[in-house]
C-alpha cells in the first residue's frame, strides 16, 4: 500500500509504474494510517526473518544494498527487459551453512553409534572390501560373421531345396 500511495503521489512520470503495481496483489503493511516510503515500507516487511519469504523486485541500489545484508532475501532487478535473479549474498550462504551444520549428527552422538555397532558386530571391517574381478569374456556377437552352413555332395544342393526365383515385373 506505502509503494502504490508513493507512485501516486510522483504524479504522471511513474503512472505506468502505477498500473502495474496496481495488477499484483496488495500485502497490509503495519503503517496503513501513515504511509512511508516505498523503500523504507519493503524493508520493514522482511526485517523479521522474512515470514511470508517474499522476493525483493527493486532498482533502488540502497534497499538492494540492506536486502543483501538479510539472510534468505533473493533480490530482483532488471538489466535490458529481462527480469533477473540475483545470486544469494554471502550472508545468506552463511545461514544456509549454518543450518546444515545445526541440522547433522551431532560428534558425541556419532561416537555412540559407532561404539553400538561394534558391539553387535554391525561394524564394517577392512578385509571385507574386496573388488570384483572382471571376467574375461568373448566377443561381441554382433560384430561376429556367421558360421556358413555346410553344403552336401561336394558343393551341389538337392534339388528339393533349392530355392525358386520369382522375377519383378515392371510398372510402366
Amino acid at each position: 500500500r506505502c509503494v502504490l500511495k508513493e507512485l501516486e503521489s510522483l504524479g504522471k512520470a511513474l503512472y505506468g509504474a502505477k498500473l502495474i503495481a496496481q495488477r499484483f496483489e496488495v500485502q497490509n503493511c503495519s503503517h496503513h494510517k501513515d504511509p512511508v516510503s516505498g523503500s523504507a515500507c519493503l524493508f520493514s516487511m522482511i526485517e523479521e526473518g522474512n515470514p511470508h519469504h517474499f522476493f525483493i523486485a527493486t532498482q533502488d541500489q540502497d534497499l538492494a544494498n540492506k536486502v543483501k545484508k538479510k539472510a534468505g532475501v533473493p533480490l530482483l532487478f532488471i538489466i535490458q527487459n529481462t527480469m533477473v535473479l540475483d545470486k544469494p549474498s554471502p550472508k545468506s550462504l552463511a545461514f544456509v551453512q549454518k543450518l546444515q551444520t545445526n541440522q547433522l549428527v551431532p560428534e558425541h552422538h556419532k561416537q555412540s553409534i559407532v561404539q553400538l555397532k561394534e558391539k553387535e558386530g554391525l561394524a564394517k571391517q577392512e578385509g571385507e572390501k574386496r573388488r570384483k574381478r572382471k571376467r574375461a569374456r568373448g566377443p561381441n556377437p554382433l560384430s561376429c560373421l556367421k558360421k556358413k552352413k555346410k553344403k552336401t555332395l561336394e558343393g551341389q544342393e538337392p534339388s528339393a531345396e533349392k530355392k525358386k526365383r520369382r522375377k519383378r515385373k515392371r510398372n510402366r
